[in-house]
């Protein structure tokens, strides 16, 4: 099994479903196309039929896309609880992993991870800060997120510090937005948050398996 990844230190959709397979017990090869610079597409072409990453190769069969990947693994995996039990909670997960997976433009776009390690990154987790954006687009969906976190958190959160109690692919989805909340520095009570929201980012930026990648994408 190889999973196929872009920078570690600011591919957040490599991180997610690195996540996902890590949680399920999987520990994949990774293999690291640095992203940009010469001949970089031409590398990814090599690797990935989509020219994206991530991509999970296993058994015979190529698997692109973060939300692909991690589908794939809590279907081969039901006992792993990658998805929360309760149907209602389940079903709130399906929608909020897909809302992140397709929505929040603005904050991608205007919160960007960057490739310079001297200006925006370290971004995903490094100590250098940039200005955080301030658009009315961005600012809508940064309230959208502490919405989403209170509210789940609330119906949901009882039996754990997760989004839904006990962690869930809707955490490894979320885990990249709190790398951009508290690289940006957003503050998070100025959109809503009564300390929830900020409590489950602090969650998972603490998650081992979070410190692991820092670890390994050489971020002290």
């Amino acid at each position: 099994m190889r999973l196929i990844i872009g920078n570690m230190i600011f591919s957040t959709w490599s991180l997610r479903p690195w996540l996902v397979l890590r949680k399920a017990g999987l520990d994949p090869e990774l293999v690291e196309v640095p992203l940009y610079g010469e001949g970089w597409k031409a590398r990814l072409l090599e690797l990935s039929p989509t020219g994206k990453v991530p991509l999970l190769e296993v058994d015979g069969q190529l698997i692109p896309d973060s939300l692909a990947i991690s589908l794939w693994c809590a279907d081969r995996h039901p006992d792993k609880g990658l998805w929360p039990a309760d149907p209602a909670a389940r079903a709130q997960a399906f929608a909020v992993t897909c809302e992140m997976h397709s929505g929040f433009t603005a904050l991608r776009t205007e919160g960007s991870m960057g490739m310079d390690a001297h200006s925006v990154l370290h971004t995903m987790f490094g100590p250098d800060r940039a200005p955080p954006p301030s658009s009315p687009s961005v600012a809508a969906d940064v309230r959208r997120l502490v919405e989403i976190f209170r509210e789940q958190r609330a119906r949901f959160g009882a039996s754990g510090p997760y989004l839904f109690g006990d962690w869930s692919i809707a955490d490894a989805f979320f885990t990249p937005v709190a790398t951009r909340i508290r690289h940006y520095q957003i503050d998070l009570a100025a959109h809503g948050d009564d300390g929830t929201a900020a409590a489950y980012c602090a969650t998972l930026l603490a998650d081992p398996l979070v410190q692991a990648w820092k670890a390994r994408a050489g971020v002290i």
